[in-house]
């Protein structure tokens, strides 16, 4: 997922974006090895190498989020601010309470790939490129995994190409979402509902944008770990669904949010609903 702000605001604020392929994706080399920590540390050395100063703001879409969740552990004094964008969450985080995610059919269903994952790859490889298997045009379409909006935005993007059975055919592709997935949704090291503020004195700040429609990520999961963490900004978006940085405005709005501190009322958490 790209983030899609427009040149006029970059031209504005006087900022440029970098948007990097972590391990194994695009052209950057595969890390079988990767781990929450090493994820953090290829954002630093990036950072580095690139010299882009002391600090740095880190925005982070969908599964990348966990990768910022690890700079807020491991990099906590070299972020000038954070974003995640329709984060994933990990059902294994000690804080959430059984009552909240015994029920949810999404916790089932990442238990069973795990499970998969760690003890049958090989099965797991062989499952996932079957053809009666639905396509991923027929899951793009699948109410279950995308509201109204998202399925409309679907028709305009390129969907996912790493997902189709001829891409998770090649053992590199399959091998780096294989990684990916057992590290993001594996046991972690720490809890991000236990991390301290790395903004004590409100020199800048954390935010969280959340689809209310959310069909991957449930928006109350969402809403506790918020409420958990008091210091971070919560914006939920009425009518959205997991694709909500293809909104239209809602680049616009997560930057003026984050480096500017100016809230948009349309995203607005005040609302009691998003008390823990």
């Amino acid at each position: 997922m790209n983030f899609l702000a427009p040149q006029e605001l970059i031209d504005e604020l006087g900022i440029y974006l970098l948007q990097y392929d972590r391990a194994g994706y695009g052209e950057s080399d595969p890390n079988p090895k990767r781990s929450l920590k090493s994820e953090a540390l290829d954002i630093q050395e990036l950072a580095d190498q690139l010299q882009l100063g002391p600090q740095f703001y880190v925005i982070g879409v969908s599964m990348g989020s966990y990768a910022t969740w690890s700079c807020l552990k491991y990099l906590p004094h070299r972020l000038a601010g954070l974003a995640l964008i329709a984060p994933v969450i990990n059902y294994r985080w000690p804080s959430f309470p059984k009552s909240l995610i015994r029920e949810d059919y999404r916790r089932k269903l990442v238990q069973w790939s795990m499970w998969l994952a760690n003890h049958w790859p090989r099965l797991l490889h062989w499952w996932v490129t079957q053809k009666w298997l639905p396509s991923t045009a027929v899951i793009e379409k699948n109410p279950a995994f995308f509201n109204k909006s998202d399925v409309d935005i679907l028709k305009t993007i390129p969907g996912f190409p790493m997902l189709t059975k001829d891409s998770l055919r090649e053992q590199v592709v399959f091998d780096t979402l294989h990684h990916d997935w057992r590290v993001a949704f594996g046991k972690w090291e720490f809890d991000p509902m236990k991390l301290s503020n790395p903004f004590p004195h409100n020199t800048s700040s954390f935010h969280i944008w959340h689809g209310y429609e959310d069909k991957v990520v449930p928006s109350e999961l969402q809403r506790f770990v918020s409420g958990k963490l008091p210091w971070i900004h919560y914006h939920e978006v009425p009518d959205g669904g997991h694709l909500i940085i293809y909104y239209r405005g809602l680049c616009e709005a997560i930057l003026r949010a984050l480096l500017l501190g100016q809230e948009n009322l349309a995203y607005s958490s005040k609302s009691p609903l998003f008390e823990s």
